[in-house]
């Protein structure tokens, strides 16, 4: 067995991980004296994970090392490596303050974590993205923390669950917790600033819990009216009745009011019981409601005016019509849980196109009603946000709040878990430049286009003979000699005499991928560009289906997509210049690009899916720890996860070090090195015509 390491030794080790934190009154010699306790195993472990975590924060590097020692006595390696995951993903999430509790804590997350009955958030989420989107209402996203709570666009509910001795109870909880969450997005929880109304009370805390519970009676009541499985799993796992007091919450009309008045009267009189499900209020939520309703409000006016344009009211009599839209509600939600109205333009009922009826009922989650100053149509080229002020497109924004981003999680190798909404993206057109590149491709190249239109449309036409057929278009005189013997012989003469024709039928899809990082700066960029003029007009004869994106970024929150052409797209002049558009931009993050371009390429029907990846280097990124083992392993799920989604990825690469790593990433066939950049145009297009036959 080997020698566990001495005090001193792991002085010196620790000393230099944790430098950055250190100082004469917080030295390493209290840690290294605790570790020092530690079997060579685990402080191996130990040692492994404070240099993980120092990438990203050494003070939860030295929060992690001071809580070390009593976890592994409490810890098996797998629950240890969970814990850290866990604290980790709540640093992520919220911060160093609640990074280091959850180190602290990890008593409490021992007791759940030895539960084999316990049911996760990490195994149990595919599930519940797909319960929750079943609902009605707005798309909510799922992350972890804590509490349950939801600020109105996330439901954040606990990692783990562990209050009952079997585990499909426990899921069952998730489930109701999931379904009390929408609920308070959906019947008006929202529409009041709760916690303001708590912060008020002389013991915030309590009024929170108090308020929190009294809404969830509320709400359990309305779900009993819709999800009838979901009210019986409540009733069995609830433990006792509601209070009689709170009696009046479970009225058809009962709103967020009642609730807020049950407070004022049993404030210092009332102790909510111990629930299985217990939902907090979430302190942000006012403010994230009001940033939705500005977006809202400019996307609600946008919607009008194309309706309007769609349905122009006829006038009467000479008078102009006003052109004015109201909205009546009902008295309850539908059946499905949405909300129920009729949109009417100057009095005459009009229907929504689903995208306008989604916002529509969004506002009334949060407003109740639709104020008259929200129906007024945008005018040309006007948009007014709800606070009066010009809106505008704020790329200074640095966790992708603003109106279209997209957020993707990212796979970190050290942690071997998922860092969950981690990137921001956004996806961006081109901006078109002259058409003089084109020009002159199309010059230059001019003999290998046409070959290559002649090789392409030889593609399209392939055909298979295919002979000794009952019917067809001419006759198979192999089988007709052949037949002729045996009826010669004293056999029947046979029936399939005939050939015919047969057309393969192309049903393929192909997404190229255009690196634009800064690296691509000079001949690489006309290269590319190049390249794809030789392939569209090659494409253009054979008819498949194709778009073409460009991807660059710096940093997690700055991923950016650019589009070229889309599926629908033609290839016109607009998709020429955007290609003459394409430009070196920053640094090469591919995992969220190929995420977001997996779901792009996912929702085309086709048989054969390609995403092609033009690329002058391995991933990388600027100042976050992508380099490296990181990006490349990041990239490498992503490229797994477009694997289950049916789609074939293949890279295209001029660096002559890929060797060393795209074997890794696409498999030992699924890449190709094209060692000279100036016959990078003439050889895509040939690859392309591999991979598609």
């Amino acid at each position: 067995m080997t020698v566990p390491l001495s005090a001193t030794e792991l002085g010196k080790r620790l000393d230099y991980l944790l430098g950055p934190v250190l100082s004469p009154r917080r030295s390493a010699a209290p840690l290294a004296q605790a570790l020092s306790a530690l079997d060579r195993r685990q402080q191996d472990f130990v040692l492994h994970w404070i240099e993980v975590i120092d990438r990203s924060n050494y003070e939860m590097a030295y929060q992690f090392a001071a809580a070390a020692p009593a976890a592994l006595g409490r810890l098996d390696a797998a629950a240890a490596e969970a814990w850290i995951i866990h604290a980790m993903d709540a640093y992520d999430r919220d911060g160093l303050h609640h990074g280091s509790q959850e180190f602290r804590q990890f008593e409490a997350f021992s007791r759940q974590a030895t539960a084999t009955h316990a049911a996760t958030f990490a195994e149990y989420a595919p599930v519940l993205e797909l319960f929750v989107c079943g609902l009605a209402g707005r798309r909510l996203k799922l992350e972890t923390a804590d509490e349950a709570k939801t600020d109105t666009e996330t439901l954040f509910l606990p990692p783990r669950i562990a209050l009952f001795p079997d585990k499909a109870d426990n899921c069952a909880v998730y489930r109701i917790l999931a379904t009390l969450l929408w609920a308070q997005c959906h019947y008006g929880s929202g529409q009041i600033d709760l916690a303001a109304i708590c912060a008020a009370r002389a013991d915030p805390s309590r009024a929170a819990a108090l308020l929190a519970h009294f809404e969830s009676l509320r709400l359990e009541a309305r779900i009993a009216g819709l999800f009838p499985g979901i009210a019986r799993a409540m009733a069995r796992l609830r433990g006792s009745a509601p209070d009689p007091r709170c009696a009046g919450l479970a009225a058809p009309a009962a709103t967020v009011d009642d609730s807020i008045a049950l407070l004022e009267r049993l404030y210092g009189a009332f102790d909510p019981p111990a629930l299985p499900w217990r939902l907090s209020l979430h302190a942000g939520a006012n403010a994230v409601r009001a940033a939705r309703l500005a977006r809202e409000r400019n996307a609600l006016a946008a919607a009008l005016a194309g309706l309007m344009r769609q349905h122009p009211p006829p006038a009467s009599g000479g008078v102009a019509p006003e052109g004015r839209f109201s909205i009546e509600t009902g008295q309850s939600a539908g059946e499905n849980g949405g909300s129920e109205f009729t949109l009417r333009l100057d009095g005459n009922p009009v229907a929504p196109l689903p995208q306008l009826a989604r916002l529509i009922d969004s506002i009334l989650q949060d407003l109740g009603s639709i104020p008259d100053e929200y129906l007024q149509a945008a005018g040309d080229g006007h948009e007014q946000t709800g606070t009066g002020e010009p809106q505008t497109d704020d790329e200074s924004e640095p966790d992708g709040h603003d109106h279209g981003a997209h957020f993707y999680d990212e796979w970190d190798c050290k942690r071997r878990h998922y860092r969950r909404n981690w990137c921001v993206l956004r996806e961006t057109d081109i901006e078109p430049a002259d058409g003089a590149f084109i020009d002159a491709t199309l010059d230059r190249y001019r003999p290998q286009i046409a070959q290559l239109k002649r090789t392409f449309e030889m593609l399209r036409g392939e055909d298979r003979l295919l002979k000794r057929q009952s019917a067809g278009d001419d006759i198979d005189f192999d089988a007709l000699v052949d037949g002729y013997a045996d009826l010669k012989s004293g056999m029947e003469l046979p029936e399939r005499l005939m050939t015919r024709r047969h057309k393969a039928e192309r049903n393929l899809a192909a997404l190229f991928m255009v690196d634009m990082s800064g690296s691509t700066k000079g001949w690489i960029n006309d290269a590319e560009r190049e390249s794809l003029v030789m392939l569209c007009e090659a494409l253009e004869v054979l008819g498949d289906r194709y778009a073409i994106y460009g991807f660059s970024g710096v940093t997690r929150k700055r991923c950016e997509i650019y589009r070229i052409k889309r599926f629908d797209d033609p290839y016109d002049d607009t998709v020429r210049r955007r290609i003459a558009g394409i430009t070196p931009r920053d640094y090469t993050r591919m995992g969220a690009a190929i995420r977001h371009l997996t779901q792009r390429l996912g929702a085309v029907d086709a048989r054969t899916k390609l995403l092609v990846t033009l690329s002058d280097g391995k991933p990388d990124d600027y100042s976050d720890h992508y380099r490296g083992e990181y990006g490349i392993e990041d990239t490498r799920q992503a490229l797994i996860e477009a694997h289950r989604a049916g789609i074939r990825p293949f890279c295209i690469t001029i660096d002559h070090e890929a060797r060393d790593y795209l074997p890794h990433l696409y498999g030992p066939v699924n890449w190709t090195l094209v060692d000279n950049v100036e016959r990078l145009p003439l050889k895509v297009a040939g690859i392309y015509r591999r991979l598609a036959t």
